[in-house]
């Protein structure tokens, strides 16, 4: 039981987590904090938090357990903040994309990573934000990857584990930089792919958009889907998470080039290969 949880950054990721938690009974009070007094009102009404104060600072006064779920370019302010107002025996995590800059921004703020703090990622998400996209069932049976450090006090992971689990979520831990190589892979290139693409054709003049985006089927929305996602969040993931993010798209360059040289050379069962083994292995992740 949590009994006092104040979530910074009370948005989808935010929002989701307190309704999860609050459907399952395991917290008592749950404070928000943010910059815009507005977004916490409508968090407030909304019945996500109990009460809110944008000072986080003084949000996190008296909170056992605190979830900043904040862009990574403001994590450090955040961290900041809050470091000399945080109560003894609290424990601290986070929700960010990338962890080593996390990591990186904790020992900006605290001179060290402190043992209370544990990284974590939920590997959730929609292309909706805002408190009013949040709903309770966001990460049942979803993963979530905490990336304790070898000085991390194994009471604080149990205690965020078990917050997780309470909100419906299956609990796995990482290495800091390998988790930052992987959700390169399988989640910030699929972004950054989908909002490019869209961002071409986009520029192509107003009789062509019109007519890409009228005769769009379901493979092109279903793709792009994600291009819906936060701008300013998914910029920061990419100056976090340079290094991992241009080593898979340089991967991923090589591969695209293989094949625009097989349809260059109507090279009909090289493409045919790429397709089956792409089938293959699609079917496998999916099954």
């Amino acid at each position: 039981m949590i009994e006092r949880l104040c979530i910074i950054g009370v948005g989808l990721i935010g929002g989701s987590l307190a309704r999860a938690l609050r459907a399952a009974g395991a917290v008592g009070e749950i404070v928000g904090s943010s910059r815009r007094a507005e977004h916490l009102q409508q968090a407030l009404e909304l019945g996500v938090i109990d009460r809110y104060d944008t000072d986080p600072a003084a949000a996190v006064t008296g909170a056992d357990l605190v979830f900043v779920s904040v862009p990574l370019g403001v994590m450090r302010t955040v961290f900041e903040r809050i470091r000399d107002a945080l109560s003894e025996g609290a424990v601290l995590t986070d929700g960010g994309s990338a962890k080593a800059s996390v990591v990186a921004d904790a020992v900006a703020a605290f001179g060290h990573v402190p043992p209370f703090f544990v990284p974590g990622h939920p590997i959730a998400g929609t292309e909706c934000s805002g408190v009013e996209a949040s709903f309770a069932e966001l990460y049942r049976g979803r993963r979530v990857i905490l990336t304790p450090l070898p000085d991390t006090d194994r009471v604080a992971v149990q205690r965020v584990r078990a917050m997780w689990q309470a909100a419906g979520a299956q609990v796995d831990e990482m290495e800091v930089h390998h988790h930052d190589e992987v959700l390169a892979a399988t989640s910030h290139l699929p972004h950054i792919l989908a909002f490019t693409l869209v961002e071409s054709l986009a520029r192509f003049s107003e009789r062509e958009q019109r007519e890409i985006f009228d005769y769009a089927a379901g493979g092109f929305r279903d793709f792009t889907r994600i291009a819906s996602s936060d701008p300013v969040m998914w910029r920061d993931i990419c100056l976090a998470n340079h290094d991992a993010l241009l080593a898979m798209v340089e991967h991923f360059g090589r591969d695209l080039e293989a094949l625009k040289t097989a349809i260059r050379e109507q090279d009909g069962d090289r493409i045919l290969q790429i397709f089956q083994d792409a089938k293959t292995a699609r079917d496998r992740f999916a099954g």
